[in-house]
């Protein structure tokens, strides 16, 4: 872990809003996609860049904005990692983001996430806050596998009951699926009724499947080799060095994550999960965290 005093932190415009406070992560994901070389890391991604002054150069730029909007955070790197137990500043922009009145949409795999669950309850309350989880595998053991360093795919699903008993909104991301290692029938559904269980909002999918580039593939057929033997030949045989990895599986599996989401009023399409997240309705009162 290393300290630096960044430029900027706030990108987008028009009332969608994006950030990251860390650089790199140290959950150990095998798939991950922010290991890729197009994103031009100077160091080692398990040495975690931290951007010391977010809370600063985040107040200065809502102090400046018109427009009330929504803040992602998450997409590069989880805003919960294990240095967030002892830096808070994740907490810190939170309690910013709701002293001026905007939303968030949080995407993470931590149950870390849950000490702040009275912050994005506020949040909730004064603008918009939507908690967004990512659930590859139900099985235990291969979770500890391909997300060795953070808590497991049941464990998240109680973080989705909590924030549904706090009226908080939650979307899963049910992605990546793997060929040959995660995408089968049984897992799927499991995941999904649990999603149905716990009344999530919306559930992203990108076709079930993978997506590998320069850098993240590297990483990835070195974490295949070393946990399943031989797994390594048979994509390359597959898929060569394609970008886009579908499972030979994913019609059929597509055909049931619909079927489900259809039939219990779930958001399906990743435009209609990102409507929902972005949108920050009139109908919320903008007030202050003073005014609380």
């Amino acid at each position: 872990m290393h300290f630096v005093d960044a430029k900027g932190l706030l990108t987008g415009s028009g009332g969608h809003y994006g950030m990251n406070i860390y650089r790199g992560c140290s959950h150990g994901c095998i798939y991950c996609d922010s290991r890729s070389r197009c994103y031009q890391f100077t160091h080692p991604f398990e040495d975690i860049e931290v951007k010391q002054n977010a809370p600063e150069l985040l107040e200065s730029a809502l102090r400046s904005k018109r427009k009330k909007g929504i803040i992602g955070t998450g997409a590069m790197s989880d805003p919960y990692m294990h240095c967030e137990e002892k830096l808070r500043l994740t907490r810190k922009c939170l309690e910013i983001i709701l002293q001026y009145g905007f939303g968030a949409a949080i995407q993470t795999k931590s149950d870390r996430i849950l000490q702040d669950i009275d912050l994005l309850e506020e949040i909730n309350r004064s603008a918009k806050c939507v908690v967004q989880m990512t659930l590859t595998t139900w099985d235990d053991d291969l979770c500890q596998v391909l997300e060795p360093n953070v808590c497991n795919t049941k464990r998240r699903v109680e973080v989705l009951e909590e924030m549904q008993k706090r009226g908080i909104p939650t979307v899963v991301w049910l992605t990546p699926i793997l060929p040959f290692i995660n995408d089968t029938e049984e897992n799927i559904t499991s995941i999904l009724h649990a999603c149905v269980q716990v009344g999530v909002k919306g559930i992203i999918d990108f076709g079930m499947g993978l997506t590998l580039r320069e850098g993240d593939r590297e990483y990835y057929y070195a974490a295949l080799d070393k946990h399943f033997p031989g797994m390594q030949e048979r994509y390359i045989k597959r898929y060569g060095n394609a970008y886009e990895l579908p499972s030979p599986q994913a019609g059929e599996l597509t055909k049931i994550f619909q079927r489900i989401c259809k039939a219990n009023g779930i958001l399906s399409s990743p435009e209609d999960c990102f409507r929902f997240m972005n949108d920050l309705p009139e109908k919320y009162p903008q007030m202050s965290i003073f005014d609380l």
